[in-house]
């Protein structure tokens, strides 16, 4: 049995998960007519005390769908330089939205106020792109699941609105960040604007992702989404996977943590790890000394059933999910040593 460790998206359905998909009612969405989506809908929105939500297939769109809303062609998205908008959307940013992109060097892909306030550009300046939106990630997946401490995620919302911005969040993995700092999702949905949530990820749903706003925001969302392709027909069995998600899968993020934090220890006995990125969450990115044979490493790992990938020449990245069991990683010693 593989030991899969390259990404929380390739996790399987749960027994319980396959079961609900099968009891699901559905009808056509596009109509408004599937009422299992429609019930994961007003579940997410309630979740974070926001208006409403809408099901899409993929946390990029999602996010692409936020980015077209909350912006005009011309317009400039402020975000982190690690950021999943900038890094792993295929230029969508651009290409859908046409919209530029002031990048900010932060903390482990975290920005906070002060790095707002020096990117905004004047207004009144014709040369400039005007700013109008800002996209924090939580956790941040290239700052190797790192968190944002409350505090700052609402002084930024106060920036944002003292500055006319407006505040977009990427919660790819949001409910990893909720458990690890002890959070409520309400408090989100009082600071940001919009919120995306995946499903796909730690919660273990094979697909989906939400786009939560208020009724507004969602209404035009609505039509992106459908000029983007996104409008589902019969979808209701993949929302009953996300409402199961939603009911059964948060609170065990906790042992995948616990997982992560194993794998860290680990890995620090390692002597060919340089330095690890504190672990927070479910991910784990270690820097290898620069002498180590890194690709043969990865791929003597592979033979023996442990999959992860290099995300830089020296740099490769571990993410524990429902599938990974603290039996499999008490393996992962050995392994390590038969791969030296």
């Amino acid at each position: 049995m593989n030991i899969d460790l390259r990404s929380d998206t390739v996790t399987q359905p749960t027994k319980g998960m396959l079961e609900a998909m099968q009891r699901a009612p559905v009808g056509d969405d596009v109509f408004g007519e599937d009422p299992t989506i429609n019930r994961l809908e007003e579940m997410a929105a309630n979740m974070f005390g926001m208006e409403k939500a809408i099901f899409c297939p993929s946390g990029t769109m999602t996010n692409q769908i936020a980015i077209k809303c909350h912006t005009h062609p011309g317009d400039e998205v402020i975000c982190d330089e690690l950021s999943h908008v900038y890094q792993y959307e295929g230029g969508g940013i651009a290409f859908n939205a046409g919209a530029s992109v002031r990048l900010l060097h932060g903390d482990r892909g975290r920005i906070n106020q002060d790095h707002i306030k020096g990117a905004v550009n004047n207004p009144d300046d014709v040369h400039k792109p005007i700013s109008r939106l800002v996209v924090v990630e939580n956790t941040a997946n290239r700052g190797g699941g790192s968190c944002y401490e409350w505090a700052d995620l609402a002084g930024m919302s106060e920036t944002c609105k003292q500055l006319g911005l407006s505040y977009h969040l990427d919660g790819a993995r949001l409910f990893n960040a909720i458990v690890a700092k002890g959070n409520d999702a309400k408090q989100y949905g009082e600071i940001f604007d919009s919120i995306s949530i995946c499903l796909s990820k730690g919660l273990g749903a094979p697909v989906g992702s939400l786009l939560i706003g208020n009724a507004d925001f969602i209404k035009k969302a609505r039509r992106v989404r459908k000029a983007f392709g996104g409008g589902m027909r019969q979808a209701g069995s993949l929302a009953a996977a996300g409402i199961y998600a939603l009911e059964h899968h948060i609170d065990r993020l906790k042992t995948d943590h616990q997982n992560a934090k194993s794998i860290e220890g680990i890995l620090q006995k390692q002597p060919f790890v340089k330095e690890i990125l504190s672990v927070e969450t479910n991910i784990v990115i270690a820097e290898c000394e620069p002498t180590f044979d890194f690709k043969g490493f990865i791929e003597k790992m592979k033979q023996q059933g442990v999959l992860f990938f290099a995300i830089s020449p020296t740099r490769f990245r571990m993410v524990t999910h429902l599938d990974v069991s603290s039996e499999m990683i008490e393996q992962l010693p050995e392994k390590i040593k038969n791969s030296l």
